[in-house]
């Protein structure tokens, strides 16, 4: 009876651990948390998919401003392990929770990029345009505007889309361009008048593009690769720009303090970092993050002049968006 008491123990322990291996285990469980678009999401997790087929890799998308905010919420106990396409206003506070990268050769990237304290590695350069629905505009009778002071007329009330500073990195860089391009009082005077004729502020940098193609809006303050891509896809959308340049934003890639020490949670890392976001700019956003390499995607446009995003500090940016209240 002993004997077969403990050789029915043994069998059960070698069940467990075979079931075990069989599931992948928690070390082969992986939690990324990104703000990239959907799109974005999908070709990830594909790819990740393919690459891993014995980790458990979640993808769990959240807006910029929500991504950081529930970083710092649950510190470096996260379930997060990975951050993705964080937007770089956000890292100084979140510095107490992400991991030490600076064993990482940076030495690829544009040197404006490569963040000083070396929690975040350079993912994403996210350009600005102004995106139309020409068709729309005819239909509606209104000209093609050729400023931002032509968005205040009143022709334009309702046809205009624009993401929320406060919950998208692409809103905000729209407000700090515009801060840095005519200084801060003219700015908010700006967008207290631009706001009736807004349709709606989104509450993700993706949400004018869509409204552009669903018909809802004529005219979207939006993210140029996200417009090349629906135009790509056969919408008939076009891309412009102001005289004050594209605005951008910089996004990296971290990882949660502590999580750098399991090996699927580097090993998801180092290939994100090396083999698919360069994949990512071939497909997406070909803006330039790299010294020595160069992306074309068709209909993107070239030669882009940025407009002025110097400042762009966490201070700064909770200091404007206190301001912002629409």
């Amino acid at each position: 009876m002993k004997k077969r008491l403990t050789a029915c123990l043994l069998a059960l322990a070698m069940a467990l651990s075979m079931a075990g291996c069989a599931g992948g285990g928690a070390d082969n469980k992986v939690v990324i948390y990104s703000s990239a678009e959907e799109y974005r999401n999908e070709f990830l997790q594909q790819e990740l998919n393919k690459q891993f087929p014995d980790y458990q890799i979640t993808i769990e998308y959240m807006t910029s401003g929500n991504q950081a905010a529930k970083l710092l919420a649950e510190g470096t106990g996260s379930a997060c392990d990975i951050s993705y396409d964080l937007e770089y206003g956000y890292v100084d506070k979140l510095r107490g929770v992400l991991a030490d990268l600076s064993s990482y050769d940076t030495t690829q990237f544009l040197d404006e990029l490569v963040d000083p304290g070396m929690n975040v590695l350079p993912e994403l350069r996210n350009g600005g345009c102004i995106a139309i629905n020409r068709k729309l505009l005819a239909d509606k009778g209104v000209a093609v505007p050729a400023s931002y002071q032509d968005l205040l007329k009143p022709e334009y009330k309702g046809l205009i889309s624009m993401p929320n500073p406060k919950s998208s990195g692409t809103g905000y860089m729209f407000l700090k361009s515009l801060v840095n391009a005519w200084g801060e009082e003219e700015a908010f005077e700006y967008f207290k008048e631009l706001t009736p004729n807004v349709l709606a502020y989104t509450s993700s940098g993706s949400g004018p593009v869509n409204a552009l193609v669903q018909g809802e809006a004529a005219i979207g303050l939006a993210m140029t690769a996200q417009t090349v891509t629906e135009i790509n896809n056969g919408a008939d959308l076009e891309i412009l720009y102001f005289e004050e340049g594209s605005p951008y934003s910089s996004y990296g890639m971290a990882m949660v303090k502590g999580k750098e020490q399991r090996e699927s949670v580097k090993a998801v890392f180092d290939y994100l970092l090396n083999t698919l976001v360069p994949m990512e700019k071939e497909k997406f956003f070909p803006e330039k993050i790299y010294k020595d390499k160069d992306f074309t995607i068709t209909n993107y446009p070239t030669d882009i002049q940025y407009a002025d995003m110097s400042n762009d500090t966490a201070a700064e940016k909770e200091r404007l968006l206190a301001k912002w209240q629409y």
